[in-house]
């Protein structure tokens, strides 16, 4: 009888609340002006509006009244069953109206094997350049160095090259940005299909010249577009070697804010479509414009089995402090290598820039005189007032003479009788002329050079393999390995600044729309890139091979080019235009991608297949968007499926009265989180610009920022965490979710200069607890002072920057930004697991498994009715078990065919194996997790 007045009691309040709410509403809108006739009376449409609303009430009465109705029915059976659900072992709700989750009754654990935690705390092997301690060791004082303004003079003995002879390999290049001031299509129309339809002409008329280039999502572009004779003329140039594909990606991609999923998925890409079409695989790295170098970038390229890289933008200081001690190519080593299987032959360039007047040597005004598309009469002149002139047999001397002496004078920064010279800019040799006037020019001062002994230069046109080659066939090495003497250096190259206290650190927040929507984008593609690589294993195995849709590899294709276009150094960083943006938008979301999310087609459908993207077991809330209050979900098996059904706000005070939220509480095993109980708390906070929003989601607090700044001025908005952690001046950030890396504050620094991109986490910590910031976007991060995290949520710049866009950034959008917060305490074995040296770092198995569930939600596939019956559905569990748990499937795809446009039989399977910290308290996550010591099977 209890428990009956109580479900009684409760009816009556809702009642109460619904008709109390009826009568706000009313009175609102009598007493708003706003909403009145000039007459005193409401307008027709208000009065339909009204009815509507009224109607619209009514069924949430009714519907509450059935409400009533259950919960009375699941209190009687709980008293008479005692706490199993009614549905067996689905989630059930209480009489005090919360969600509740019957005993499991399988058992639970956490088995991690202690030599899978040996990995962490093994010890590295030394180094020559810990980035961190060359931090802390540089004054970044930016003393002018003359000439060479952000160097220092350099001299040099005349006969220093007379037992061996200084060879100079310059190597012509074109940077072409797949998307900056213009759209990706406008480039290439403009400029770029003139480089490519110039380059089959003029590298043709003297084996000599050579050539390289790195975006092959302009390439491809090309190559679809041109006749077979152009096709065979520019693969006979690679093939001979006068052309080389350097990287090979489908773009030059950004260091900072890119993940390293799609890192590598724009890298496979690039190199499958060099195999398929060229039959040739890059073997050189070539990054002269991201803004700031990422130690991620280097272990990638290794593992594509390319030997050797050159990097660009790097702090001034840096540049100038690694010139001094010649230590511009050294062999990059990943800071958790424990040996030196990560090892990266890298060449950083010295000098300001990539264009010419800042590759022949330290003197822009002399190298500019050598840009020979600068001729009197061009469109493009020398800031120094010293115009190149012509070369002819009469100033040939003079000419050469100060050109070797730029070359002595740069060579003298490193520690080989090997010089590199690159010779090229943004988008050049897009004329016929510039080829001529490049190639005549400077063959002329090579063919002096060459030809007179006393001079001691040997100089040529070369790729940039050509040169790392040079390099080490003059130490006796083999190609890939370290030359005797050379450096070896760990860490990585953020933040860049190009002169004075210009830091380059407003990217890794700017446009943070646009970097949540690549996440999610990124899911969604791995997510399609796995169930497609299974449908057609299952379709081959089942003998209907013949009877799957394989064309719809070409959509798979397309999604893949254009999240690979995304990551681009321009894209994904929020650099480009406001025009270029919204290309990059529409590129992403196209038909096909807007069919499969629109809340419209959701609100039609009848028939949902959920799909877990994620290696274990998962509890979770999957919520949709429906038009109608009248909501029944069964299981496949015709269970009921509890649901909460609520209303959808379109703003912090207005509900819509067309679409409401439906909340599925849903267990999925698959391919993580299944909890003994769930528990939500949620606290909102609003503000003029933000609204903040936590709740507590099992080991971890949910929190969902939503910002809003587009009535701001030179503003940025932060968010700011503040605990009684003991941290200091040290705190971590990840490189590109796929390694952490060791920060430190430092106050000789200006404040934008102590800002770290932060794609996945950020943590500080002491002897007793470690502090988890886990993202779902890349932003901006920091700690400004002991225990503290700040995140920059976005910002709005009202002027350009004199960087070359020609614009503020302005086109700011309304928000919501994605974040976990974990708490952890060291266990108290801390002799057996030390707090992380400075120099390398991990985060524990539940941060990883944090992670990986922040940013891979459940996908809700929509599956379209069949005229006659219900759709064939059932629960497809491809693994016969799950993962280890320190295993994380990054990515099952599927292989092109050589030959046309369908799937391969074959199908990559890329796994990562994940270092942990197993100094931190290992709570059971509530699912069975166990390792194996790096033995994983792969069973269906």
């Amino acid at each position: 009888m209890k428990l009956k007045k109580q479900v009684t009691v409760c009816g009556g309040a809702i009642f109460c609340v619904a008709v109390f709410s009826l009568y706000l509403m009313l009175d609102r809108v009598q007493h708003d002006p706003a909403r009145r006739h000039s007459a005193g009376n409401f307008p027709r449409s208000q009065i339909s509006v009204l009815q509507n609303r009224i109607e619209q009430l009514e069924q949430l009465l009714e519907e509450n009244h059935q409400i009533i109705s259950h919960i009375k029915d699941s209190v009687l059976e709980l008293t008479d069953t005692g706490a199993i659900s009614p549905s067996g072992h689905l989630p059930f709700r209480s009489a005090n109206g919360s969600w509740v989750l019957p005993f499991d009754g399988r058992p639970t654990f956490l088995s991690v094997k202690p030599l899978d935690c040996q990995f962490a705390l093994a010890r590295r092997s030394q180094t020559d350049l810990q980035m961190l301690d060359v931090y802390s060791l540089l004054s970044f004082d930016n003393v002018d160095g003359g000439v060479w303004k952000q160097g220092f003079e350099i001299t040099y003995e005349p006969n220093e090259w007379d037992d061996e002879p200084l060879q100079v390999f310059v190597v012509p290049h074109s940077h072409n940005d797949p998307g900056w001031i213009k759209t990706f299509d406008k480039y290439y129309n403009d400029q770029t299909q003139h480089i490519f339809n110039n380059m089959v002409v003029k590298l043709a008329e003297d084996p000599r010249r050579k050539f390289i280039w790195s975006e092959i999502s302009f390439f491809a572009k090309w190559w679809e577009s041109a006749d077979v004779h152009k096709q065979e003329a520019m693969r006979k140039l690679i093939l001979s070697g006068q052309l080389e594909m350097v990287t090979g990606g489908w773009v030059m991609t950004d260091e900072a804010n890119a993940h390293y999923f799609a890192m590598i998925d724009q890298l496979i890409e690039g190199h499958q479509w060099l195999e398929k079409n060229l039959g040739v695989t890059p073997r050189s790295g070539w990054a002269v414009d991201p803004f700031g170098h990422s130690a991620t970038m280097p272990y990638l390229l290794n593992r594509a089995n390319i030997s050797s890289m050159l990097i660009q933008r790097v702090h001034y200081s840096i540049k100038k402090h690694f010139a001094a001690t010649r230590s511009l190519e050294f062999m990059w080593r990943q800071t958790w290598d424990i040996e030196s299987g990560t090892d990266m032959f890298c060449h950083m360039m010295p000098f300001y820039s990539y264009d010419v007047p800042h590759t022949c040597g330290p003197d822009p005004k002399i190298c500019c005189q050598f840009d020979f598309k600068r001729l009197p009469g061009s469109r493009v002149n020398c800031p120094w007032k010293v115009p190149p002139r012509a070369i002819t047999d009469a100033n040939v001397a003079e000419r050469a003479g100060v050109l070797l002496d730029q070359y002595r004078k740069k060579s003298k920064l490193f520690r080989s009788k090997v010089l590199l010279v690159p010779l090229g800019d943004d988008f050049r040799y897009d004329k016929a002329l510039e080829w001529d006037q490049q190639y005549f020019n400077y063959q002329k001062l090579f063919d002096y050079m060459n030809s007179h002994p006393e001079m001691h230069v040997k100089a040529q046109f070369a790729t940039l393999t050509d040169y790392f080659n040079a390099v080490y066939k003059a130490n006796g090495v083999a190609p890939g390995t370290r030359p005797p003497d050379y450096p070896v250096l760990s860490g990585d190259f953020f933040a860049y600044a190009d002169r004075e206290d210009h830091y380059w650190s407003g990217y890794y927040t700017s446009r943070p729309f646009y970097k949540n929507l690549d996440r999610v984008l990124e899911s969604h593609l791995r997510g399609a890139e796995v169930l497609y690589s299974l449908a057609v294993a299952h379709a081959r195995r089942a003998g209907l091979e013949g009877r799957y849709p394989v064309s719809d590899y070409s959509l798979l294709t397309d999604a893949r080019r254009n999240i690979g276009l995304f990551q681009h150094h321009d894209a994904i960083t929020g650099t480009a235009k406001e025009a270029v943006v919204i290309d990059y938008g529409n590129r992403s979301l196209n038909e096909n991608f807007i069919q499969c999310v629109d809340p419209i087609f959701l609100l039609f459908l009848r028939y949902l297949v959920l799909f877990n993207p994620i290696e274990q077991e998962r509890l979770c809330v999957v919520t949709l968007l429906v038009n109608s209050v009248r909501v029944r979900v069964l299981t496949e098996d015709g269970q009921t499926l509890p649901v909460q059904l609520s209303a959808q706000w379109v703003s912090a005070v207005e509900m819509s009265g067309e679409v409401y939220q439906v909340c599925l509480f849903v267990s999925i095993r698959s391919w993580i989180l299944k909890k003994a109980s769930f528990k939500t708390y949620t606290l909102s906070c609003f503000f003029v610009q933000a609204s903040f929003m936590a709740r507590v989601e099992g080991l971890s607090l949910d929190i969902t920022t939503m910002v809003d700044i587009r009535d701001q001025n030179n503003k940025e908005l932060a968010m700011r965490l503040v605990t009684d952690i003991q941290s200091g001046d040290t705190f971590y950030t990840d490189l590109n979710g796929f390694q952490i890396q060791p920060r430190r504050y430092f106050q000789k620094l200006p404040l934008q200069a102590n800002f770290y991109p932060m794609p996945a986490m950020a943590y500080i910590q002491d002897s007793q607890y470690r502090l988890t910031l886990h993202t779902a976007q890349a932003l901006g991060v920091s700690s400004l002072a002991s225990g503290q995290l700040e995140v920059i949520l976005d910002r709005r710049l009202m002027q350009d920057d004199n960087r070359g866009l020609g614009q503020g950034l302005k086109d700011n959008k309304r928000t919501a930004n994605r974040f976990r917060l974990l708490l952890e305490r060291r266990s108290e074995e801390t002799d057996k697991h030390p707090v992380d040296s400075r120099s390398v770092s991990f985060p524990s198995l539940l941060s990883h498994m944090t992670s990986t569930i922040l940013n891979h939600d459940v996908l809700a596939l929509p599956v379209l009715s069949r005229k006659h019956g219900v759709p064939p559905m059932r629960t497809f569990a491809p693994l016969a078990g799950t993962l280890p748990c320190d295993f994380h499937l990054l990515n099952l795809r599927s292989i092109q065919s050589l030959d046309t446009h369908s799937p391969s039989p074959y199908t990559a399977l890329l796994l990562h194996r994940l270092g942990l910290d197993c100094g931190l308290e290992a709570q059971n996550p509530g699912f069975n997790c166990t390792t194996t010591q790096g033995q994983v099977s792969i069973l269906t």
